[in-house]
């Protein structure tokens, strides 16, 4: 039987322990006896920027809500410290099209009490974080893919969230417009959030500190693997 423990901050000191997650000997399947992945062992920790790769239908985006909480595994023990916030920022950017990008990135502090000047002047420094300091005033509709996509990990970031999971991020960008995105992961590190990007682009995956390649789990492998944070699988 699978277990997901909670080993969560105090309610008000989200944090009060470094956020971190460990998974344990996981495999996951939807089909009794046909693995997705298994004996996967692996710490993502706060501050750094994991990649997630593997041909589709490999479980990334189910290693994500496993990552997530969504999902329990079949196999192995999820332990979630720290993490009382999460994040998903998808392939598609969602915003809203009359709204600026200063709104949208403004809105977390807004939302926790800060007044508009502090809301938009921690925003302000967030924006330059993403390279999106020249367009805060540009509403969501008039953004390139790129501007787009960079405001949604910005916006991600704002909330200061203990887990931030981001899924194919170039997926509908064309090579130059991607690059713009890759270069700007290291600030998502940069919140304090543990980060975990599934994606195909060698480029997104080289800008990650490791690399998790879900082949080398595939169910049909019977070894257990650990995975050593500075290596890339």
């Amino acid at each position: 039987m699978q277990r997901v423990n909670n080993h969560n901050a105090r309610k008000g000191d989200a944090r009060a322990l470094d956020p971190r997650l460990s998974l344990r000997d996981i495999g996951h399947s939807f089909v009794p006896g046909t693995y997705l992945f298994r004996h996967l062992t692996v710490d993502f920790a706060a501050g750094e920027v994991w990649g997630l790769k593997g041909p589709s239908g490999s479980g990334k985006s189910t290693l994500l809500s496993i990552v997530a909480g969504w999902e329990a595994p079949r196999e192995g023990s999820v332990a979630r410290i720290g993490i009382n916030t999460t994040r998903w920022v998808f392939q598609n950017p969602l915003g809203v099209a009359q709204r600026s990008v200063m709104d949208h990135v403004a809105l977390p502090f807004l939302a926790v009490g800060l007044g508009r000047q502090e809301a938009e002047h921690r925003a302000a420094d967030i924006l330059g974080a993403f390279g999106l300091e020249d367009s805060a005033d540009k509403r969501f509709s008039l953004l390139s893919g790129g501007e787009a996509q960079r405001l949604m990990l910005a916006r991600a970031a704002a909330g200061k969230p203990d887990l931030i999971l981001v899924d194919e991020p170039t997926a509908q960008l064309d090579r130059a417009t991607a690059a713009t995105v890759n270069g700007v992961l290291g600030a998502l590190a940069a919140s304090g959030a543990v980060v975990v990007v599934a994606s195909h682009d060698l480029e997104t995956l080289e800008a990650c500190k490791a690399v998790l390649d879900l082949q080398e789990f595939a169910g049909t492998n019977n070894e257990s693997h650990v995975i050593n944070p500075v290596g890339r699988l």
